[in-house]
């Protein structure tokens, strides 16, 4: 697409697992101050009820509101919402414009979410705090409010979205333009844990057009740090 430079692109937002669109609502209020077109979106299996929803069912929908956009739009996809995005861009590489990855990254062929769930497992709760940051998940910036509601909001993870392996075929999703903001981690960091081929990184270091920033945060910056969230999108986007 050649697209004019001073047009601001519609965003489209992709939360991470047991988050639904509304997770974004600050950062989406303030993008669209900033003259965005703007849509929050829950996938399938994230509002209460979807538990038989599908890895395919969350791309399938996502590739619908990334084609009924005006143009190829920017998708920006926090943490587990980077399988969902693969997916998508996998299927056709020329849908988005530029991909953002909020603390996530690209996944890579065969990745499942869960690799030790059990058939008996229905869903996956959201974990206690606790575990949560043992696995990484930096709750940094968060108020007591911010995990009251995040606990209260949460919608527990269909096991078949979590089970489901990702295949892919097209390695020019790879060469979609894309942005890291890096929260959790220091991109330097990220980067070089990219080139060591770790498992949660080794697809950062294939991408051909690769920006990097740095946002220090925790692991839901949407909360902790919403406007300067927003704005790293927005400069990403433009």
């Amino acid at each position: 697409m050649n697209a004019n430079e001073n047009t601001s692109p519609s965003i489209v937002l992709v939360p991470g697992h047991w988050l639904g669109g509304w997770a974004w609502d600050a950062v989406a209020a303030r993008l669209t101050r900033s003259g965005h077109h703007v849509e929050a979106v829950t996938l399938p299996g994230a509002s209460s009820g979807e538990v038989t929803a599908t890895l395919s069912d969350q791309v399938d929908a996502l590739a619908q509101v990334v084609s009924r956009q005006p143009e190829p739009p920017v998708v920006v996809a926090h943490s587990g919402a980077g399988r969902v995005i693969t997916g998508v861009l996998d299927r056709d590489p020329r849908a988005v414009r530029r991909v953002i990855y909020v603390d996530s990254g690209p996944a890579a062929d065969d990745s499942v979410f869960d690799e030790g769930l059990t058939e008996d497992v229905e869903s996956i709760s959201l974990p206690p705090w606790t575990d949560l940051t043992a696995g990484g998940a930096s709750l940094e910036g968060l108020s007591e409010q911010d995990l009251a509601i995040f606990r209260e909001r949460a919608v527990p993870v269909p096991a078949a979205v979590a089970r489901e392996r990702l295949r892919l075929r097209d390695d020019a999703r790879l060469g979609v333009p894309s942005t890291i903001i890096a929260t959790s981690l220091p991109s330097e960091v990220m980067m070089g844990l990219a080139q060591q081929r770790h498992p949660m990184f080794a697809e950062v270091a294939r991408l051909t057009d690769l920006e990097l920033v740095d946002l220090p945060t925790g692991h839901w910056p949407m909360w902790s740090r919403p406007d300067d969230l927003a704005d790293a999108i927005g400069a990403a986007a433009r």
